[in-house]
């Protein structure tokens, strides 16, 4: 999970995805990241290498939901990663899509917040119905934002 910037963060993104809906949210989340001159690291949840957690600055996490609001199984070994390896200072956001004719709508999203609250600085999260929509893109780029003026401002404390 290498990544490499022009201004010294080391961003990674890692995503779970079923239909593709969620891939693609994660590629452009990852395009938010190259508007800042940041190349993340982009790998799928069955690829994660959990061990390099303490190497990043910002981490996204990016998942579909399974059944009724679970974590999809190939993310639940990332979730018990965090909880047991992420630095307390890691920057994160929790990003997701899933379809709100579900009563628990990303419920993976809310779990992962939930996690990454407790144990890293959590700066964001983003819900998405579904595809991502040409709409879509400007929240996504505020989610990047949101994570890279996090963590600026982190690294200049």
């Amino acid at each position: 999970m290498d990544s490499m910037s022009c201004n010294g963060i080391r961003a990674g993104i890692v995503y779970a995805s079923i239909t593709g809906n969620t891939r693609e949210l994660a590629e452009i989340i990852a395009d938010g990241f190259r508007k800042h001159k940041i190349e993340p690291a982009f790998c799928h949840a069955g690829s994660f290498p959990a061990w390099q957690l303490g190497e990043l600055d910002l981490l996204a996490v990016v998942t579909y939901t399974w059944g009724n609001g679970e974590i999809p199984s190939e993310m639940k070994p990332v979730y018990e990663a965090i909880a047991s390896q992420a630095p307390k200072q890691l920057i994160t956001g929790a990003a997701g899509s899933g379809d709100s004719f579900y009563p628990a709508y990303c419920g993976a999203v809310d779990k992962f917040r939930d996690l990454l609250f407790v144990h890293t600085q959590l700066a964001v999260t983003l819900k998405v119905e579904l595809m991502p929509q040409e709409s879509d893109r400007e929240r996504c780029q505020r989610f990047t934002d949101i994570l890279v003026n996090r963590c600026l401002a982190s690294a200049a404390t």
